[in-house]
């Protein structure tokens, strides 16, 4: 290997594993906002995080497969843009953080047990409109 190596490469660097079942053009404003959170958190892309994203292109029956990736690559976080690729994150790994944007019920979807007991290493969620404290669970997100 030469002296080039990707910071994606480099385990000295957090690795994000971002994964939505859109494609990078439909979901560009989520990774806008995305960047725009790590960066109040003091993270920023290709400086002391790296961020592998995942595109499932509207095929849900990708997201599985685009997990079982991000486990082996190890992420030290998935970021999973929706419901469905929360589910399939949880079913993927227990030993990885999850971090979801959901608009459904996440008891619902057996996400978490309760609403009053996030932020648990196996599930964090992040709740929209609530930006001061989604910004502070970020921060968490490396430890």
């Amino acid at each position: 290997m030469g002296p080039l190596v990707s910071r994606a490469q480099n385990p000295a660097i957090p690795v994000i594993g971002f994964v939505s079942t859109r494609s990078a053009k439909y979901a560009e404003p989520n990774v806008v906002a995305f960047g725009r959170g790590l960066a109040e958190a003091g993270y920023f892309e290709h400086d002391n995080v790296a961020i592998e994203y995942r595109w499932a292109e509207g095929h849900n029956d990708r997201v599985p497969t685009l997990m079982a990736d991000l486990v082996r690559r190890p992420a030290h976080v998935i970021a999973a843009a929706s419901t469905d690729v929360a589910v399939a994150a949880k079913q993927t790994t227990a030993t990885i953080p999850i971090v979801f944007m959901s608009g459904g019920d996440p008891v619902k979807y057996r996400l978490v047990e309760r609403l009053d007991r996030l932020g648990g290493k196996e599930m964090k969620a992040t709740p929209r409109g609530r930006r001061g404290r989604s910004a502070a669970w970020r921060r968490d997100w490396m430890a």
